[in-house]
């Protein structure tokens, strides 16, 4: 396979995973129910944001695919994947804020980790999920402020 298909590949891979762990947990009347904090975005902000994020994902993931002595940042990479999808479903399929802080908090290690791991090897990895990086943070807060309000 050609370098450009492997891109476009991972990157449809990774906004197609999001996407559907998203839809299949949408918020809904529980969320909306939630004592949430005054810096809680709108909620129509969380798609467009999400996919950009998903695409920079993608594109880290194969610029790493093709690295030298890649096997433990793409080990990395897997485990923060699995969190990443697991989030959504936890928080708001099964309504528990407490489990989606106990996700988000080693998603936000293993994020980090990445960028850690792959900055001297791969600095446009990196770069990618510096963004990505600062959501996940962000989101974090927010996740832990719904705990404490509720």
């Amino acid at each position: 396979m050609t370098k450009p298909i492997v891109f476009i590949l991972f990157i449809v891979a990774s906004v197609s995973l999001g996407v559907l762990s998203g839809v299949s947990n949408l918020p809904g009347a529980w969320y909306q129910s939630l004592a949430k904090p005054f810096f809680n975005p709108p909620a129509w902000i969380f798609a467009p944001v999400w996919t950009l994020l998903y695409v920079l994902i993608g594109v880290a993931l194969a610029t790493t695919w093709y690295d030298e002595d890649n096997g433990g940042r793409l080990t990395v990479f897997a485990i923060q994947g699995f969190l990443n999808i697991s989030w959504s479903p936890a928080f708001f399929g099964l309504q528990s804020p407490g489990l989606g802080l106990a996700i988000i908090i080693p998603l936000l290690v293993f994020i980090l980790l990445f960028i850690g791991m792959s900055w001297r090897a791969n600095r446009l990895a990196a770069a990618l999920f510096i963004l990505y990086g600062l959501w996940v943070a962000f989101a974090t807060a927010l996740n832990l402020s719904i705990v404490l309000l509720n």
